[in-house]
């Protein structure tokens, strides 16, 4: 994305330490989070690679096509796991919304924001970003008065500490990082 440098690279170190923590939660014994944890990774490390600052690094016009590829591909794994998770239709959203993001930058990727010939926020932009600021502020009030999980609930064996790749108060944390800085890359589109 092309905005400032100090809040870009701000905007990096969050999605690179959100998509770290979700390759932590891979590791998790519950298949179902690991899943979950799969996509997230992916997002979070894709969202720090387009948050690159383009005065460090603007790429070359075909990367933007590939990032719209890979994450095609994950809006159709997550379509495919929505059947039995209605969490995946979040992640079909985020996949959708850097596959559209890709595409405007693929569009103009100098002057990004002239995309849409100027005329104000776009319908598709608005919308992405009223779910997006949506999700944060239901994520968040979900955050506030997390419960951790007892010994023996959510997939931990009985008499054993829960793992730090499921705590599901953290998981929480990255889905609204995640869905934070969603809003920030939507806003300089």
């Amino acid at each position: 994305m092309h905005g400032p440098a100090s809040p870009g690279w701000l905007l990096v170190a969050l999605c690179a330490a959100t998509g770290a923590y979700c390759l932590l939660r891979m590791r998790s014994p519950v298949e179902e989070q690991r899943r979950a944890a799969g996509g997230e990774a992916l997002m979070g490390f894709g969202m720090a690679v387009m948050a690159v600052p383009a005065a460090v690094f603007a790429p070359p016009a075909w990367a933007w096509a590939g990032y719209a590829a890979v994450f095609g591909a994950a809006a159709l794994r997550a379509l495919w796991s929505a059947r039995t998770s209605p969490h995946h239709l979040h992640h079909l959203v985020g996949a959708c919304a850097m596959v559209y993001m890709s595409v405007v930058m693929t569009a103009s990727p100098e002057s990004h924001h002239h995309a849409h010939g100027g005329s104000g926020l776009p319908l598709l932009t608005g919308a992405l970003l009223l779910y997006f600021a949506g999700y944060v502020l239901l994520s968040g009030a979900r955050l506030v008065p997390a419960v951790t999980v007892a010994a023996g609930a959510g997939g931990a064996p009985a008499g054993r500490a829960v793992r730090w790749g499921d705590r599901p108060e953290l998981a929480r944390a990255c889905r609204l990082s995640m869905g934070m800085a969603m809003v920030a890359m939507l806003l300089t589109l």
